[in-house]
């Protein structure tokens, strides 16, 4: 008898268990709203400084809600969206045709939002003279027919131009690659860990070119956003002769990238598999919006869903254009 009762007991304690167990999970799956809970992202590395501000930003106005965001490379964004690892990611390129079919065959379709025009930059050394490069220069540097200095300036040096990208596994290489018809890079490419380690290395080293996202040599300090860090000197390029612009050298400033003058732009998007409204979808809607964009608008990169106002010096004189 007395086992009769401690079994009935045990099934007993066990079944409040199991119930206030499933309470509980509830009661998590309820916190995750679109201005509360926890999530975790993965973002393309070169959006630090942005994505990094656009979390403070959102946590400071809701308070219940905790955004944890992992840097990595492109790739390893996309491995974690795939592996269901996080259900939002930013990044430089949309699903590609495998990708979107993964997802149709789990049931799961994913929302994919633009939240900013980017520019891949080259920088060189602040002693190295040569600062402009044509289109064509540029795809010829990155497929390694132009390998030393003096081919692009006949008075520089005939060094190898030591071309350093953020990462193996990058959006800036695959951006580049394709740029450059996907034919192979230059021998004399290397890969760094991180955009620092490309700003640090090519600070030290005349010979270097490096490859990195706008944002991350924008000089923030400056509330006009036309001067960059002083680590470094920023390439000026000239667009394709079939386009706008061309027979001038621009840097990547606002203006230059919204008008597509400067050719090496790109657009940055938001993917959330996320299946209901929650944080994810709360946070793609704030990065989306008029504060999120403003942040954006701040770092140097363009707005996608915000107008830009472009102003001109000419004469000293002021035109104003939307």
């Amino acid at each position: 008898m007395k086992n009769v009762k401690f079994i009935y007991w045990f099934i007993s304690f066990c079944s409040l268990l199991v119930f206030f167990s499933c309470n509980q999970n509830q009661k998590q799956a309820l916190e995750d709203t679109p201005t509360s809970g926890r999530i975790n992202i993965s973002v393309d590395e070169t959006f630090r400084p942005i994505v990094d501000t656009e979390i403070n930003t959102f946590q400071s106005i809701y308070t219940y809600a905790k955004i944890q965001a992992s840097y990595k490379s492109e790739g390893k964004v996309f491995e974690d969206l795939l592996n269901d690892s996080v259900n939002f990611i930013i990044a430089t390129r949309d699903l590609n045709p495998q990708e979107k079919k993964h997802f149709e065959d789990i049931k799961i379709y994913p929302r994919v939002t633009k939240i900013a025009y980017d520019a891949v930059t080259f920088v060189t050394n602040n002693n190295n003279p040569d600062t402009l490069f044509s289109d064509d220069q540029v795809k010829k540097i990155i497929t390694g027919e132009i390998s030393t200095w003096n081919q692009l300036n006949p008075k520089s040096n005939h060094s190898p131009v030591q071309i350093v990208f953020d990462n193996n596994n990058s959006g800036t290489l695959r951006f580049l690659k394709e740029y450059a018809d996907n034919k192979n890079l230059s021998k004399n490419s290397s890969a760094a860990n991180s955009s620092e380690e490309v700003i640090n290395y090519v600070s030290k080293n005349k010979n270097a070119l490096g490859v990195l996202g706008v944002a991350w040599v924008t000089d923030r300090r400056d509330s006009t956003l036309m001067s960059f860090v002083n680590k470094v000197r920023v390439v000026e390029i000239s667009p394709p002769d079939s386009s706008e612009g061309r027979g001038d050298y621009y840097k990547p400033y606002q203006a230059y990238i919204a008008t597509k003058y400067y050719p090496l732009w790109r657009t940055v998007y938001i993917i959330s598999s996320e299946a209901r409204a929650g944080l994810a979808t709360g946070f793609a809607s704030f990065v989306a919006g008029d504060k999120g964009q403003r942040i954006i608008l701040k770092s140097g990169l363009v707005p996608a869903s915000q107008p830009v106002r472009l102003v001109e010096l000419r004469n000293n004189n002021f035109n104003i254009t939307k």
